[in-house]
């Protein structure tokens, strides 16, 4: 990771300040991801998401006292992990054994239906989940999601357009009624 932040900076003495940053810092902004994220992938991804988020703010970072850096550095890493969980918790996917509420009358379509919103994108899948399957509000999954409700209602849009792009390709019509 180091290589890689020093090939970003322009100057040797930015890539000895950052070195230094880096050697100081890197354990410290570990642990303090470890320890929000509980497990050692998800920290590594906080760590080095954390270094890059240094780098897009060098000129403030390196313009700081050394003193200060600490608190800085700290800081960064523990947003980057909060990002991290706000993330997961905004695309929880449901269990890959999750039975959708069954319909009585056309299950075949409605399976065929449902199979069809599994294979779209994470952003659009989720969504159309809880609105066509669980039949929730724009406002609702907006709330749910961490999303603004005019997103949710864009993604709707969209989704419901893939599924209908994807019909079509298989040979089914929509007929306005």
């Amino acid at each position: 990771m180091l290589a890689i932040c020093l090939a970003m900076l322009e100057t040797e003495g930015d890539r000895r300040r950052f070195t230094h940053l880096y050697e100081a810092y890197e354990k410290k902004i570990y642990a303090v991801a470890l320890r929000l994220l509980g497990d050692q992938p998800r920290a590594e991804d906080a760590a080095q998401q954390t270094w890059l988020q240094l780098l897009r703010r060098w000129e403030r970072v390196s313009a700081l006292p050394w003193e200060e850096t600490e608190g800085y550095v700290v800081t960064a890493a523990k947003n980057c992990a909060l990002d991290i969980l706000r993330a997961e918790r905004r695309t929880t996917a449901f269990p890959e054994d999750w039975d959708p509420p069954a319909r009585e009358e056309r299950q075949d379509e409605y399976d065929y239906l449902v199979s069809l919103i599994r294979a779209l994108p994470e952003s659009y899948r989720r969504i159309l989940e809880l609105k066509c399957v669980e039949e929730w509000t724009n406002k609702e999954i907006a709330r749910r999601l961490g999303l603004k409700e005019s997103t949710v209602a864009v993604r709707v849009l969209r989704g419901r357009t893939m599924l209908k792009e994807r019909l079509e390709r298989e040979g089914y019509t929509y007929a306005a009624v």
